[in-house]
């Protein structure tokens, strides 16, 4: 009966993908040169952990977001998030949903058909706070496949768009190695050139065909960074 009802299960699971290739992320903060193919839908989950200080770890950002991408053309896709959060503190937690958030991405070529892989990212997030204003980003993704090996670059421009239009400058960085088909191993890299917080630490993702998990973890590498963080990314081919 057990067997019965596990078979069940993996046949229910197996009913929500088709035979189209995942938008495998083997990083977690950084974008590589992918897209969703075109008419092919994709569910991701995130969950990320922010501790800013390690001597207090009782002080903790959880967030939850999910994620829906479409592929319109070969090189070019939408996604929405739908976004929640926990603020924790030694006393007291408060939960609930922290707005949205509008994406697209175009991919300039095929890969390798320029020296450097370079796709356009652009964002739009709306905070369920009317009060906050709302943030444009802007990001340059540069990767290079290498044999197994791959080196991928984001440079990020976000702009509050309001009267005082503050602008942050940021980077994301990936090395990476395919230890074997569905086997990723990276160490990556986050910063702020505005504000002068930058981060590292490893990452490893597991991919088959409708399905991937990723995960990774940053370290703070000055004061200006938060000490430890923690992001993990579910996605399934709908």
């Amino acid at each position: 009966m057990k067997r019965k009802r596990s078979s069940l299960i993996a046949a229910a699971f197996l009913a929500v993908a088709v035979a189209t290739r995942a938008d495998t992320r083997n990083y977690v903060w950084t974008y590589e040169y992918m897209t969703m193919p075109e008419g092919a839908a994709e569910l991701e989950y995130y969950l990320t952990l922010k501790v800013p200080e390690a001597d207090e770890r009782a002080i903790s950002f959880w967030q939850h977001q999910v994620e829906v991408e479409y592929g319109l053309t070969p090189r070019w896709d939408i996604a929405l998030y739908q976004v929640w959060q926990e603020d924790r503190t030694a006393d007291e937690s408060e939960f609930g949903y922290s707005g949205f958030k509008a994406r697209t991405r175009y991919r300039l070529a095929e890969r390798n058909a320029l020296p450097v892989d370079a796709l356009l990212y652009a964002e739009y997030e709306r905070a369920s706070d009317l009060t906050e204003p709302d943030v444009g980003e802007l990001k340059l993704v540069l990767s290079k496949q290498l044999g197994a090996f791959d080196v991928n670059y984001n440079q990020i421009m976000e702009r509050s768009l309001n009267q005082s239009g503050e602008t942050e400058h940021k980077y994301a960085a990936g090395v990476g190695y395919a230890v074997r088909s569905g086997v990723h191993l990276g160490v990556e890299s986050t910063g702020n050139y505005s504000a002068g917080g930058h981060t590292l630490g490893p990452t490893i993702a597991l991919s088959r065909e409708r399905i991937f998990l990723s995960a990774g973890v940053l370290c703070g590498l000055n004061k200006a960074a938060s000490d430890f963080q923690f992001r993990m990314i579910l996605g399934i081919v709908l």
